[in-house]
């Protein structure tokens, strides 16, 4: 009775939401726990921004939308991603969707046919590998090296691309590491796409949340000659605090848009009018907030990572983007899976084993700043004497 398609029989549950789970039937219980593993921001939505869609609301802004997304709303996002990106980018390019993972479902689907090659991040966001496997693809995961601060070891990349190659994700600040790819590397990473003829699919999600002075995480399509190889997906989730809004949207080449429009169409129907408006207000409104809010991610990330490398035997980079610390904890000997289970029952404290990310995870947890700093302190305590007792 029960028998489904190769398309289905692969996919896993997240690890974060699995994890979450186990947390709440914990704090049902009557277990504190200390939350460092959901990677959604701990702000609320910026004010201005909820009242929009709440005036959208009592204005009957909830009907249908064009598949594709409001033409104004397109038009506010392709002036603000390509003036961020020092790019053109039209309103014909930009296909609006609820949340981004449709920016990455959607080009997947529309590029690679059965057999085709992708070339992804190990670890990286575990729907790289789901989508790659519902399209029919064939998963080529190169390893993100934390000697290379986290990028693509580009002699491994050399290696796996190839004729076969059709596709090649790119998640810069990348989620579970943080880290950011150098221009220079994307360089290398174009000029290899260029020559195999394979699309790129940047995941900028986190483009906004970057530190230590820098503006925004260069993009692969501000390359030349990429923008007509490039689908970038983004969104609304991390920089305006909205990842319950369900907002994002995908920019790609004219043609490849209206395949994606037509996906839309066919699958999601169409994007909530009122949310459409939100996002409006968050382009065309004050952007204080994205701006607090990376301040103050910044100094819970300093203070994160010293508590980190004060811990003996353990040591982490310190993040460029995003909002993770990706500690080192191979010299325990004990598997990411195990620590992530024996932090949450011996310490209460709920963190992602490195290996929810893929094999190369294994020896790493993730632990996620989007929180308050006393969670961050108290976790850390906890955490720093769950080491110091193996």
């Amino acid at each position: 009775m029960h028998s489904f398609t190769d398309r289905v029989t692969h996919l896993e549950a997240e690890g974060a939401y699995a994890v979450l789970a186990r947390a709440l039937e914990m704090e049902r219980e009557g277990r504190e726990i200390l939350h460092l593993e959901l990677g959604q921001p701990d702000f609320r939505t910026p004010e201005h921004v909820s009242q929009a869609g709440i005036a959208a609301i009592e204005e009957g802004l909830t009907r249908y939308t064009p598949p594709a997304g409001l033409m104004k709303f397109r038009e506010l996002i392709a002036a603000d991603a390509g003036a961020r990106r020092g790019v053109t980018i039209t309103p014909d390019m930009v296909v609006v969707g609820p949340g981004s993972k449709p920016g990455l479902f959607f080009p997947t689907l529309a590029l690679v046919a059965p057999g085709d090659e992708v070339i992804y991040p190990d670890p990286g966001f575990p729907t790289y590998h789901a989508m790659i496997r519902v399209a029919g693809g064939v998963p080529v995961p190169v390893t993100l090296r934390e000697e290379n601060q986290f990028s693509f070891d580009l002699d491994v990349f050399d290696s796996k691309i190839s004729d076969r190659t059709k596709l090649i994700v790119l998640n810069s600040p990348a989620n579970p590491t943080g880290g950011v790819i150098p221009l220079d590397d994307l360089k290398h990473i174009a000029a290899q796409a260029q020559k195999f003829n394979a699309w790129i699919l940047a995941d900028e999600i986190y483009s906004r949340l970057v530190y230590d002075g820098m503006e925004s995480a260069p993009s692969v399509a501000s390359l030349d000659g990429m923008l007509e190889r490039t689908v970038i997906a983004d969104g609304f989730s991390k920089a305006y605090s909205m990842t319950g809004w369900r907002l994002g949207y995908m920019i790609a080449p004219p043609a490849l848009a209206e395949r994606l429009e037509l996906l839309v169409t066919h699958s999601t129907g169409s994007t909530a009018m009122f949310t459409q408006y939100a996002g409006m207000e968050a382009i065309t409104g004050p952007q204080d907030f994205v701006r607090e809010m990376v301040t103050e991610y910044q100094k819970r990330r300093d203070r994160m990572v010293e508590l980190v490398n004060a811990i003996p035997r353990v040591h982490a980079q310190k993040p460029q983007g995003a909002f993770y610390v990706f500690p080192n904890v191979k010299a325990f000997g004990i598997s990411s899976k195990e620590i992530q289970r024996r932090l949450l029952d011996e310490q209460g404290v709920a963190v992602l084993a490195g290996t929810d990310f893929g094999p190369a995870g294994d020896g790493y947890i993730r632990l996620c700043y989007a929180t308050s700093m006393e969670v961050i302190e108290r976790a850390m305590e906890k955490i720093h004497r769950f080491f110091a007792n193996l």
